[in-house]
């Protein structure tokens, strides 16, 4: 017979082995300001949506890469479909990320 801790590693190196490791993007968080620091009254604001199956920016479909391409600075709201996976948000932020003069918010 076989002792059990062999076949407690056996079967620990088939899931190890079998296993995918997916890579998740990083989001650096800022802090919070005041309101009179960040008066942002002329910049433009737009809105998106995002779900599982869609992107949309002001109500018309784009991708994420002409999303990124297109806003540039202002203010960006991001509004959730009940689809939509924290992946997709990740995906969202770290492509928005490092602008000057643009500010993401997420609502919930």
């Amino acid at each position: 017979m076989t002792p059990l801790i062999d076949v407690i590693f056996l079967l620990l190196l088939f899931f190890m082995l079998s296993s995918t490791f997916s890579s998740f993007g990083e989001i650096e968080l800022s802090q919070a300001t005041g309101g009179a620091a960040t008066s942002q009254t002329t910049s433009e604001r737009v809105f998106v949506q995002l779900g599982a199956d869609r992107l949309t920016l002001n109500g018309a479909s784009i991708t994420l890469d002409e999303l990124a391409a297109q806003v540039e600075t202002g203010k960006v709201l991001v509004s959730l479909d009940a689809d939509a996976t924290a992946q997709h948000l990740v995906d969202l932020l770290v492509r928005m990320r490092g602008r000057d003069g643009l500010t993401v918010t997420v609502l919930e």
